[in-house]
Parts: C-alpha cells; structure tokens; sequence
C-alpha cells in the first residue's frame, strides 16, 4: 500500500527516499548524512546525492558541525516540513476515498488487522 500511495505522487515529485530522509529529519531532528545513510541502509554516496537533490529543493538545509568542521549538519526547512504535511494529505485522502468503497464489514476486518500487521512490521 505505501508503495502505491507513494507512486501516485506527481512525476517530479520528490523520490522515496527523499521523502524518507525529509521525514527523518522532520520527526528526529537535524542530523549528519553519515548517520542517516546508516538509518536509511544507504551508502554514503548515494545520501550526498540525496541530500543535494533536497538542498537544491530548498527542503534541507545543511551548516557545517560545530563540534566537525569537516562534517555538516542536514535539517529540513519550513518547505520541507510543508511538503511533507502535503504529500501525507494527499495520501491520507487517496486512502479514504478508496476505504469509502469498502462495505462496513470489510473496514472492520482491516481494523482489526492492522494491530497484526504493526506488529509485524516491528519485527522485521
């Protein structure tokens, strides 16, 4: 489903894993790109790409480490928070407009899924 949802955003649109580092750093707060290419499974390389995709976009900014000269620091803007905001509306609308074609049993057997299915995606 979060596939799906996330397909149907506009061509253009930020990529998966843009979305994925901005909400990061939405829900977490700043951080260094070594630390969220570890987070998000990624080479380094591929999180520099990434985070210079979003900074071009205005959605991140980054400032160097006070405690690294070296290192910089990556925090999402205001922008970013209101694309974020954005895009989980959209998505959050899909949804609703499809579970309105589902009859009232079927929402009930869905609901009663998703303790389940939490649980197993914590294991994961």
């Amino acid at each position: 489903m979060t596939r799906r949802l996330r397909q149907a955003h506009a061509v253009g649109d930020v990529s998966l894993s843009g979305v994925s580092v901005l909400a990061r750093l939405a829900a977490d707060g700043p951080d260094s790109p070594t630390s969220l290419a570890e987070m998000e499974r990624v080479r380094p390389q591929a999180m520099a790409t990434t985070l210079a995709q979003l900074e071009q976009r205005g959605l991140i900014r980054r400032t160097p480490d006070a405690a690294d000269g070296r290192r910089s620091i990556a925090a999402v803007t205001d922008e970013g928070r209101t694309m974020l905001a954005e895009r989980r509306s959209e998505s959050v609308r899909r949804l609703a407009d499809v579970l309105a074609t589902f009859s009232a049993g079927e929402r009930e057997t869905l609901g009663a899924a998703v303790p389940l299915l939490a649980r197993l995606a914590e294991r994961l």
